[in-house]
């Protein structure tokens, strides 16, 4: 898997390094390009023809379906992050990959018994975490869904889509305004965390601030429960401060009312430098006839994903949580 992984990056950075030079486009660009070269196997005629034939021979050194389907998106997420690298503004951010595998395992417990159901990212970004969670999601039919206000975004998240041969339906647009979508069974997303800039969107929201800007990140939980069905399941990357920053009042009296808190896991402090940027799994069960509270929050301390003693601690932990508490 490693060398798959080197091998596809190399690819991928070569050919959009070229792209890079030869259009004079930014290296996020010239890798949207790149990969659409490798997905639909096919160079434009319209190109100088030097240029074309260097990218002929490139096309033809590779072919994605050599690849597994987790090689191709870990090699596109070590290009994107070398594209976004130092000019990258907090929304072009990519969830890790062990904070998503572990959001997959969560998913997996909590859908043990269904053979299908229906997800959602409202913010998707290159859609790395929906893509990371469905990879673990094999032995289910997941229907996928992605929102992505950010036009550069959402190109990447459908080429990443193409790479791994899923089908995920997409809205681009901003996901605070309706969306086109029947309620789903599942919604995970890394909360954008911040102010929101648009008040007349926002004073439609419960969670709206009474002064100046309202919080994206509460925003954004207030729509994903609209848009989950009655005892779906929300799994959130939200910040640690969450509970302790202004407005928290009224985000625990809406919580309250809509939901029910399952879970909050802190993830490992290691994996964040600066502790303002520390951030947890907010686990939520949208209300209705049928639900409860869980007879115990489930609450832990994540340790670094690198213990591996410490992990299946918290895992045992988990399982026994399931058998116990839920």
């Amino acid at each position: 898997m490693e060398q798959q992984i080197d091998n596809l990056f190399t690819w991928l950075d070569e050919t959009t390094t070229m792209i890079e030079q030869e259009e004079h486009t930014p290296y996020i660009e010239a890798l949207i390009a790149a990969s659409n070269l490798l997905f639909e196997q096919e160079v434009p005629d319209d190109l100088e023809p030097q240029y074309r034939q260097k990218l002929v021979e490139q096309v033809q050194s590779v072919q994605f379906d050599q690849f597994d389907k987790e090689a191709r998106r870990k090699a596109m997420q070590l290009a994107i992050l070398k594209g976004m690298k130092g000019a990258t503004q907090q929304h072009h951010y990519i969830t890790p990959d062990t904070i998503g595998v572990f959001i997959g395992y969560l998913i997996n417990k909590f859908m043990d018994e269904e053979t299908s159901y229906r997800l959602f990212d409202p913010a998707a970004g290159s859609s790395n975490l929906l893509l990371t969670v469905l990879n673990q999601q094999d032995h289910l039919d997941v229907e996928a869904y992605g929102s992505e206000v950010d036009p550069t975004l959402i190109r990447l998240a459908f080429n990443n889509t193409n790479l791994q041969e899923r089908e995920i339906e997409y809205f681009h647009q901003d996901s605070l305004k309706p969306i086109l979508l029947e309620p789903v069974d599942v919604v995970t997303s890394d909360l954008p965390v911040g102010f929101y800039p648009d008040d007349d969107t926002a004073s439609s929201y419960e969670l709206k601030a009474e002064e100046g800007h309202s919080f994206a990140h509460h925003l954004f939980i207030e729509q994903s429960l609209k848009y989950v069905k009655e005892g779906g399941y929300l799994f959130f990357v939200v910040p640690s401060f969450l509970f302790a920053s202004e407005q928290k009042d009224a985000l625990q009296a809406f919580l309250k009312q809509h939901a029910h808190i399952v879970g909050v896991l802190e993830l490992p402090e290691s994996m964040f430098k600066d502790e303002k940027f520390k951030r947890s799994i907010l686990v939520l069960q949208k209300k209705g006839e049928q639900t409860r509270d869980p007879n115990k929050v489930m609450l832990a301390q994540l340790p670094s994903f690198k213990d591996v003693e410490g992990t299946n601690n918290v895992i045992k932990q988990i399982d026994e949580w399931f058998q116990n508490d839920r």
